[in-house]
């Protein structure tokens, strides 16, 4: 497998998925600030553009809820969607949480013009970040954390999900001590192997 990834983007919760299935895969990075994910070439791979594509044997695959299942689908040795399907729609319930709702918040900070052309909108959208980060903070202490994982004592995808939207939460603006079930779940997160392999790689 081929993982087009680029730095502390959202993609990176793929490589985190395939470090705990144990999967491996070739990184492929992308640079952004040189504009990268929109030449040609890439968007052979993906015409939208954006980050993470992964190729595999049946092709190539992108979004990243959609790329989460894949891994986990391919190693269900991993444990990482549970098998009861109450908890496993709580899980997706926060993944679609944070793909519809909290990451949308975020490119607010700087794709001000995916939504409007002036760029006074933009310094608009960019100026709301901060609040709307802080709300979405504020339903994951209140409702998106069971435990010091999303669903209890166990991870999951969500998990993945979760923790690197939360590696943005500075620089949006948060005043993350204010947060102390993220403050635990982030530490938790960055204790695992997983994490610890990614961010030596100079991915997060």
């Amino acid at each position: 497998m081929q993982l087009y990834y680029a730095p502390r983007t959202i993609s990176i919760a793929i490589a985190i998925a395939l470090e705990e299935a144990g999967l491996e895969y070739e990184p492929v990075k992308l640079d952004f600030a040189s504009g990268e994910q929109t030449t040609p070439a890439y968007a052979q791979i993906n015409p939208k553009a954006r980050v993470p594509a992964l190729v595999v044997d049946g092709g190539i695959l992108t979004e990243t809820g959609a790329l989460l299942d894949y891994v986990a689908a391919k190693a269900p040795e991993a444990g990482l969607v549970p098998a009861d399907p109450v908890m496993a729609a709580r899980m997706r319930e926060v993944m679609y949480y944070l793909a519809s709702t909290m990451h949308v918040n975020h490119a607010h900070k700087m794709r001000g013009p995916r939504w409007a052309d002036k760029k006074s909108s933009w310094a608009d959208m960019k100026g709301k970040v901060a609040e709307t980060m802080t709300a979405s903070c504020a339903y994951i202490e209140s409702n998106g954390l069971r435990g010091p994982f999303v669903l209890g004592d166990s991870i999951s995808l969500a998990d993945i999900y979760l923790y690197v939207v939360c590696s943005w939460l500075e620089g949006d603006g948060v005043d993350v001590s204010t947060f102390p079930k993220i403050v635990a779940f982030r530490a938790a997160m960055e204790a695992r192997a997983s994490v610890q392999a990614v961010k030596a790689a100079g991915m997060l």
